[in-house]
């Protein structure tokens, strides 16, 4: 053990878990150890708002598959962690919320920005702990994070203001390295056996395969079956989308290609998804999820196994190396395995389903004018947008409609708030991934309702020099739930008309660029212009009012009106 002060041992306890960078805003609670972050090696990003903190966290966490970290002051600064800490939790991210909370003296005493700082965070975490020693916050912290790397999740150290201060004697702890194996191999023998008889398998690509960096395993073993891949809702970059066995995305405005395919399968292969019910759902009127085919699932969390749709075989491992071994099981079945005669039908269905999806895609995208059509804006950014280019969306209509055209050839290149599905996001979230690979670009798709409640970190990527694209979406409506009232309420807005200034010129006022198209033609130039600018850019985009279907269909219905003086609102 040596002898150091507490803020000491927690700051050499973060430099040995790796971390270089830390988002959040200035706090007397910490303060202490915030002093020592500078020498210790430790960027410390000052932010304009806590929640954005946690979702730049979440961003440096899914661009890098390490951890991400976050701090506030006591109180008010951490209770405005708890939605972006929530988008972690459904985005299996490893984010580190530090939150220092009021002093062991006056706890419980309602004194200045004092509250219970750990039931807060209890369903929406993998892990709490409370540091209940000063002597402990070392080894506290270490377990803290090796958790968030073990289990994918965010997690959360608490610790009493009062504990950063005062002499010990501390051990620091090395980073532990977490391994994960293929599963029982008695799970994987029989799911060999049932893709080896099956005549139309169809590998469905999850979330778990990129946090397994498992990309390359799967297009293996889907090159080895001749199986077309499918990748779940928001994955769009398990796989390369330019791989000749790719459909594209499930889900809420996902591909067509990859929904007529899956809807074909006997055989489903679930490789690193939990098979979340918001991504199953039909689409464009397309009951395309196989109710009779057989469904192996593989996944690191035992709990969902089975938990949303019934599986012929369970494999309770990761995804990268149970796809290796399941590769191993086949090869030395070779001449037992029966898709292999029946891949030709296979490809040939494939081409003739990404032909006519193409087409389809091209038809919906040939608006013009000005303003301008939300697809025609969409695919336009599609073709201008740099290979290498990670893209964030905010949840809404049109950021949501980019499903259809978001491709992307390397992983973790695509960023999404899955299905906690909050607004304020995307910004942020590109923000934290420009911090993690500052040599690539990164670009996030906002709406002009979202909007409001991130765009003062233009003021961050302006102090900090951080290069971020944000494309908002100018339409004058909160047009997710503006589909809604069409659809269901007669037509009657509340609360869904905006009346917004130029985003652009409220950007310049900040120090940044600011860029405003309203004609297709010129979105190519203007998103090339911005992501090579090596500055942050606004660049907003005038469309008009045109939504798309909403995003789900059970989620509300015709409405009835029992009182007389409401009957005049029943839509019928």
């Amino acid at each position: 053990m040596t002898r150091m002060t507490a803020s000491e041992a927690f700051v050499e306890q973060l430099v040995a878990e790796g971390v270089t960078t830390i988002f959040g805003i200035v706090g007397s609670a910490y303060m202490d150890a915030l002093d020592l972050f500078e020498p210790a090696g430790i960027r410390f990003v000052s932010v304009a708002h806590e929640q954005n903190a946690a979702h730049m966290a979440d961003g440096y966490a899914r661009a890098t598959n390490r951890h991400g970290v976050c701090i506030g002051q006591n109180g008010p600064g951490i209770t405005n962690f708890v939605t972006a800490i929530a988008a972690a939790y459904w985005a299996h991210s490893p984010v580190v919320a530090i939150t220092p909370e009021a002093g062991t003296l006056t706890a419980g005493l309602g004194g200045f920005q004092e509250t219970d700082q750990m039931p807060i965070f209890s369903r929406i975490t993998r892990f709490q702990t409370h540091v209940n020693r000063r002597e402990r916050i070392a080894e506290l912290t270490h377990r803290a994070f090796t958790i968030a790397r073990a289990e994918h999740g965010p997690v959360q150290i608490n610790v009493p203001r009062d504990y950063f201060l005062g002499e010990i004697d501390a051990d620091i702890h090395p980073a532990q390295t977490i391994q994960r194996g293929p599963g029982d191999g008695a799970d994987l023998d029989a799911a060999a056996r049932v893709l080896a008889e099956a005549e139309f398998p169809v590998i469905l690509v999850g979330g778990g395969t990129l946090m397994a960096e498992g990309s390359g395993e799967a297009l293996e073993l889907a090159e080895h079956l001749q199986a077309p891949i499918v990748t779940s809702y928001l994955h769009n970059d398990a796989v390369p989308a330019s791989h000749p066995l790719a459909c594209g995305p499930l889900g809420y405005q996902g591909s067509k290609t990859a929904m007529r395919i899956i809807a074909q399968a006997d055989v489903v292969l679930a490789l690193g998804s939990r098979l979340g019910p918001f991504g199953t759902l039909p689409q464009y009127g397309i009951e395309y999820w196989p109710e009779d085919a057989k469904v192996i699932q593989v996944d690191a969390d035992p709990r969902v196994l089975g938990l949303v749709r019934p599986i012929a075989v369970g494999i309770h491992g990761d995804a990268r190396a149970a796809a290796r071994e399941l590769l191993a099981r086949l090869r030395s079945a070779a001449d037992g395995v029966r898709s292999l005669a029946t891949a030709s039908r296979r490809r040939a269905e494939l081409e003739q389903q990404r032909t006519a999806w193409e087409q389809e895609l091209d038809d919906l995208s040939s608006g013009d004018g000005s303003p301008i059509p939300p697809r025609r804006a969409l695919r336009e950014l599609e073709r201008a947008m740099p290979p290498d280019a990670m893209v964030a969306t905010d949840i809404g209509n049109v950021c949501s409609v980019s499903n259809s055209y978001l491709r992307f050839d390397r992983p973790r290149s695509f960023f999404a708030a899955m299905s906690f599905g909050n607004c304020g996001y995307a910004f942020p979230t590109a923000i934290g991934a420009r911090v993690a690979q500052p040599d690539r670009p990164s670009v996030a798709y906002v709406g002009d309702g979202a909007w409001g409640m991130s765009l003062a970190e233009v003021l961050t990527c302006v102090r900090e020099q951080i290069a971020v694209t944000a494309v908002v979406f100018n339409n004058g409506q909160w047009g997710a739930e503006k589909r809604n009232q069409i659809d269901y309420y007669g037509n009657r807005f509340a609360g869904t008309d905006l009346q917004n200034p130029s985003f652009a010129r409220v950007a310049q006022a900040m120090g940044a660029d600011g860029i405003t198209v309203d004609h297709p033609d010129q979105i190519g130039d203007a998103l090339r212009k911005a992501t090579t600018s090596g500055q942050c850019t606004v660049l907003e985009l005038l469309l008009s009012e045109d939504l798309a279907e909403p995003f789900r269909r059970d989620a509300l219905r015709k409405p009835v009106r029992l009182l007389d003086k409401y009957k005049d609102y029943t839509v019928r």
